[in-house]
């Protein structure tokens, strides 16, 4: 055997010697219990008086539940049963009728226990006798597991003896439901006490204990426990001796009610469990208001009877009294904790408020019904002092809100009204222009949808001051296109004299450093081939942001099926893999005719660009409209978006891929951007899952107008 396995045996060991200990402990004290029942057998049915057995019977295996030894204890019960009842006068087989009953009756008690009230302690868990449902089941269990034993007890003496009667079976009920009502009651409160608060330490904690509850109780309670127990024994001994043979037991009714509704609990259980000795030794004694009954079985009858419900008024009146103060501490911890909560949530309150209000940006939350539900100090500031009349916004000419290009922004066009319509986020640069402002103010507006558990939805509006900002982006655009414009001329000329000095060249001898020199001048004209395309972009950048928007309807589908069959025949011109179109029905919109061309050219000629070596681009071109706004998609199968590049791409010179083979300024998504800007629209892009990416952009709807369609079969495939 190694260490580690003589370890792990040892505790068991040590364990299993507690166990049988205990067992021992327990089989001498029902060895006692048995006797005492045994000496108030009544008459030649072998019937007895009072049987504490039983009790201490239920109390034993309750403390053994979990023992190692269990077995130690059943064959020890079984082995004093027998040997009691032998010695003292009852026959082999009733003994073994005997033990048959006691068998079925703690078996069955056990499991009912179990069963109903789980978290007892006694029944397998760590609760201890404190609820007045305890009670019952108690007493149900008791009831219910005595029926049988005495079922079997009073059965089994039928069949050897040939007599017996229904009197005995209700002695048998009564006095074992009794025993454990008083003595199981007392064995749990008691047990749970010594398992909780001493913790298996011994009586030296339990007597500490028991000297630190009586030090901590006043002198008058001190006097009141002595005038109980002094009025107790007075009123059995004037019952049970002087007032002998009259029926004044009801009375003592009275001092079982004075200790359930003054005392603890343990205390009632042990103050009833001695008034009902009391009363059934005056009974054996032959006095009393009991003694008087002539039929033994009668007798026994009441007497235990009268047992049980001293044992039960008292019970239920103190758990009852018990259960109502937890729930009073109960309701006083809750009430404290929510005051504390309460406290808590204005503090964090008064917190968020002051937060929200020290915002430079403006925040307003707004309900389905246009009305404000929050809205802090510096949005009214952002929008000139204009407050919202009744706390419900109104009409955007009301607030001074236009478009970038200075055009009065419809009230369903508003971030506001986006998200209300379904939309979960929305953006938009507003211009602010009322009295209360001294010059005209740039903002930038976002709003988010949210939703509570009723479905209620509500827009939560951001709003930031871009005027710095836009107008400091705007002077550098404007500078870029000056610049790009007045390099016009010079650049025009550097290609002109490279190609006049390529066309000198021709006309050299060949000379060993002709062909370095060709090489030098190759590279210079790419260069400045470079230059003309970032020059152009920069042009195409300052109209988009400068030039005047003039929106008419235009048909959308024409527009893509054109720019479609011009791209289909560059490929063709170039030897370049042609592309696949797949067209669907689109609808007009409101746009600017030369901006719409290109912002669809740019993402086109890009969704044909950023197409992998080898693959036949594949571009759909989808639309549907949302609340009076065109959403139109444009899907690719190309290389993709790297990840966290998806709002960057439209940045300023920005390039998702810089080292790969893919020509270009990074400026085609910036311009694109701003196209959509200007029409009060939005764009994004997103993953396609099969491969590639969405260009999602919205533009204002417009009735459609009727124009021939030009085809690009076979490259191109338009969907009705």
């Amino acid at each position: 055997m190694t260490s580690t396995q003589a370890d792990i045996r040892a505790p068991k060991a040590m364990t299993v010697r507690r166990s049988l200990m205990r067992t021992m402990v327990f089989a001498l004290v029902y060895v006692l219990a048995t006797f005492v029942g045994r000496l108030t057998v009544m008459d030649g049915t072998n019937l007895s008086m009072v049987w504490p057995a039983a009790g201490v019977l239920v109390l034993w295996f309750c403390a053994q539940r979990q023992a190692r030894a269990r077995w130690a204890d059943v064959a020890a019960l079984v082995v004093i049963t027998l040997l009691v009842n032998k010695a003292t006068g009852a026959s082999g087989r009733l003994a073994v009728v005997f033990v048959a009953a006691n068998l079925g009756q703690i078996a069955l008690f056990m499991w009912l226990f179990r069963c109903w009230q789980p978290s007892l302690w006694g029944a397998g868990g760590r609760r201890g006798l404190t609820r007045l449902r305890d009670l019952w089941v108690l007493l149900g269990a008791a009831t219910i597991s005595t029926g049988l034993g005495a079922s079997i007890g009073t059965g089994g003496m039928w069949l050897i003896t040939g007599h017996v009667s229904w009197s005995s079976y209700a002695v048998w009920l009564a006095r074992n439901t009794a025993s454990v009502l008083l003595i199981g009651a007392v064995g749990l409160r008691i047990g749970y006490v010594w398992h909780t608060r001493t913790r298996g330490t011994g009586w030296t904690t339990w007597a500490r204990w028991a000297r630190t509850m009586w030090q901590g109780t006043a002198w008058w309670r001190v006097a009141e426990y002595t005038a109980l127990i002094s009025c107790s024994a007075l009123a059995y001994w004037l019952t049970f001796a002087v007032a002998h043979g009259l029926p004044v037991a009801f009375l003592l009714i009275v001092v079982t009610v004075w200790a359930a509704m003054r005392t603890p609990t343990t205390f009632v259980v042990v103050h009833d469990l001695i008034v009902g000795t009391i009363a059934v030794l005056f009974t054996l004694h032959g006095t009393g208001s009991f003694a008087a009954i002539g039929d033994n079985a009668v007798r026994a009858l009441v007497a235990q009877l009268f047992v049980a419900v001293v044992a039960v008024t008292g019970l239920a009146l103190a758990l009852g009294r018990d259960e109502r103060q937890t729930l009073l501490e109960q309701l006083a911890a809750d009430k404290a904790e929510l005051a504390v909560q309460k406290d808590h949530a204005q503090r964090h309150g008064k917190l968020m408020n002051a937060i929200i209000d020290s915002m430079a940006d403006g925040l307003a939350v707004i309900d389905a019904d246009g009305r404000v539900l929050l809205r802090n100090a510096a949005c009214e500031r952002l929008l000139g002092g204009r407050t919202s009349p009744g706390d419900r916004i109104t009409d955007t000419a009301y607030y001074g809100l236009l478009r970038p290009d200075g055009s009065i922004l419809p009230d369903n066009e508003t971030a506001y009204a986006r998200i209300i319509a379904g939309e979960h986020h929305a953006h938009q640069d507003v211009l602010v222009s009322n009295p209360g402002l001294s010059e005209t103010r740039i903002v930038s507006v976002t709003g988010t949808r949210l939703e509570d558990d009723n479905g209620a939805v509500r827009a939560v509006v951001l709003v930031h001051d871009v005027t710095a900002e836009r107008r400091h982006r705007d002077e550098l655009a404007a500078f870029a296109g000056v610049v790009a414009h007045d390099l016009q001329n010079p650049l025009t000329a550097v290609q002109g004299w490279n190609e006049a000095a390529a066309e000198a060249l021709l006309q050299v001898p060949r000379h060993p450093h002709l062909a370095e020199a060709e090489s030098s001048l190759l590279r210079a004209q790419r260069a400045g081939t470079r230059m003309r395309v970032l020059i152009d972009d920069l042009l195409d950048y300052a109209t988009a942001r400068d030039a005047a928007v003039r929106l008419i309807s235009v048909d959308l589908e024409q527009v893509v099926t054109d720019i479609a069959a011009a791209r289909a025949d560059a490929a063709v011109a170039a030897g370049a893999p042609i592309p696949r179109f797949d067209i669907a029905a689109l609808p007009a919109v409101q746009a600017d005719p030369p901006l719409l061309r290109q912002l669809l050219d740019n993402l086109i000629g890009n969704a044909i660009k950023y197409t992998a070596a080898g693959t036949i681009p594949a571009i759909e071109i989808t639309a549907n409209e949302q609340d009076g706004r065109i959403a139109v998609t444009i899907t690719d199968n190309g290389i993709g978006i790297p990840d966290g590049h998806h709002d960057a791409i439209f940045g300023n010179f920005h390039r998702a891929h810089p080292h790969q083979p893919y020509a270009g300024t990074g400026l085609g998504l910036t311009i694109c951007q701003r196209i959509v800007h200007r029409h009060g629209g939005t764009i994004m892009a997103t993953d396609n899952p099969t491969g590639g990416t969405h260009f999602t952009f919205t533009l204002p709807a417009a009735h459609r107008i009727d124009t021939p369609t030009i085809s690009t079969q076979p490259v191109t495939s338009v969907r009705r």
